[in-house]
């Protein structure tokens, strides 16, 4: 089986793929589309089945790079830590999201846009939450005080998108969900070059 520094390399490279995928997406769609106003949702769903639904698909599946990684670094256990549980969640949100699409931007939400939604809040809190766990490894010390500080950052940016939503009345929401999902990305990245950095032996089964 090969080491860690494979998986890291793997998910690595889906990031890349997903972040330049989105950048594809938000210039197909409707030039009339204000990319601060309305969220990566909206943009997604002018395009059903278009490149961001596969975005979204493509760095689930990096993140499951990550998780693979993560459990050959860490103590051998029969289950899965809670860190991993919350990538875990974060990779279902994200397939959820990607499968499940949001009403047009200005008509009422469906039940299918309400799943679409409360799949994404599961997404973007389970990955913060996952990510100050993980600082605590003792295979992620170095990149501890990195992904503390990137977990903080998404925190406040997750409640500055919250608190546009409702009472902020969406003023700058899609500006506020793009910070958001780069900084959580970023969470990703760091892991993934962290594992890059070490090749682990192969544990006996």
């Amino acid at each position: 089986m090969p080491g860690t520094r494979n998986t890291g390399l793997l998910a690595l490279g889906g990031i890349a793929l997903a972040a330049l995928l989105t950048v594809i997406g938000h210039l197909e769609v409707n030039d009339d589309l204000n990319p601060w106003a309305l969220t990566i949702s909206d943009f997604a769903v002018s395009d059903r089945g278009g490149v961001i639904d596969v975005a979204m698909v493509v760095l689930a599946l990096a993140t499951v790079a990550l998780l693979y990684g993560l459990r050959r670094t860490g103590p051998p256990r029969p289950r899965a830590g809670t860190a991993e549980l919350l990538l875990g969640g974060w990779v279902g949100g994200l397939l959820l999201a990607a499968l499940v699409p949001t009403n047009e931007p200005g008509t009422a939400m469906t039940t299918a846009a309400y799943v679409h939604r409360y799949a994404s809040v599961v997404a973007f809190l389970a990955l913060p939450v996952g990510g100050w766990l993980l600082a605590r490894r003792p295979d992620l010390a170095p990149a501890a005080r990195t992904l503390r500080t990137l977990v903080l950052f998404s925190l406040a940016l997750a409640a500055a998108m919250v608190w546009s939503a409702y009472p902020g009345d969406r003023v700058l929401i899609g500006l506020a969900e793009r910070l958001l999902i780069l900084t959580e990305v970023a969470v990703l990245a760091t892991v993934a070059m962290a594992q890059t950095r070490r090749v682990t032996p192969v544990r006996a089964a």
